[in-house]
């Protein structure tokens, strides 16, 4: 059986892949990445004499190249945007290529949530705030019902994905109340990286001010402004 490599490109900085993600990509004799979500710098990194953007590909496509390249003997590297486990639809690519009879490893990456908080300097959960965090997106076009309404009300830490486009939209159907501090971040730990902090009543019309349309993740909750949430000390300091 043939293996594929599937990594984690990190959130977008190029040093915030994995040491084990970067080996990956030196060696790499054919790299299939994720279009425009994937530093450029990174690619340019990839010793790889084939490189191919999967923007424009269908799913049968990159299985395609996949099984070419890996039944040819190449090492081939999946480049994901962030954790490949958040959004990135590997599990479909995965039983394509078992049935195929090739084998996925899986290289672990930083998400974006993980850069957005670091941009906050805050962490999402937070002893007397916030025990739990909650990762969603809205309803579209592959998803026929989201869960936000139900999930804004338990009072925890929230982010939102792939939700921008329809910030507005998004936030008018969070039930918490309006004075709960929001924050929009913009392409974390992207040289262009924008942080724009509020409320669930005003954070959409500040993020719009500042020109942020699309590529962010919505925060919700305390912890977005931890110096005024009353958080308890850790347990680990006392």
């Amino acid at each position: 059986m043939g293996k594929v490599y599937i990594v984690g490109a990190g959130p977008g900085a190029p040093d915030l892949i994995t040491v084990r993600g970067m080996d990956l990509l030196r060696k790499a004799d054919v790299l299939i990445y994720a279009g425009s979500l994937v530093n450029p710098v990174l690619v340019e990194e990839s010793g790889a004499a084939l490189k191919l953007d999967s923007q424009s590909m269908k799913l049968d496509e990159i299985v395609g190249a996949i099984e070419e390249h890996v039944r040819a003997g190449r090492l081939v590297v999946r480049l994901h945007s962030g954790d490949p486990s958040l959004y990135g639809a590997i599990v479909e690519q995965m039983a394509e290529l078992e049935r195929r009879g090739i084998e996925a490893e899986i290289v672990p990456g930083v998400s974006s949530l993980f850069a957005a908080s670091a941009a906050l300097k805050t962490q999402f959960t937070l002893r007397d705030v916030s025990d739990s965090l909650v990762i969603t997106r809205p309803a579209g076009a592959t998803l026929e019902r989201d869960l936000i309404p139900e999930f804004s009300r338990l009072g925890q830490t929230m982010v939102v994905f792939l939700g921008t486009e329809r910030m507005e939209e998004v936030l008018a159907r969070v039930e918490c109340p309006p004075e709960t501090p929001a924050a929009v971040v913009y392409h974390a730990s992207w040289p262009d990286e924008k942080v724009v902090r509020g409320t669930v009543a005003d954070i959409a019309r500040k993020a719009r001010a500042a020109g942020i349309e699309r590529t962010a993740l919505i925060i919700i909750g305390k912890v977005v402004d931890p110096t005024t949430s009353g958080f308890g000390r850790s347990v680990l300091y006392s």
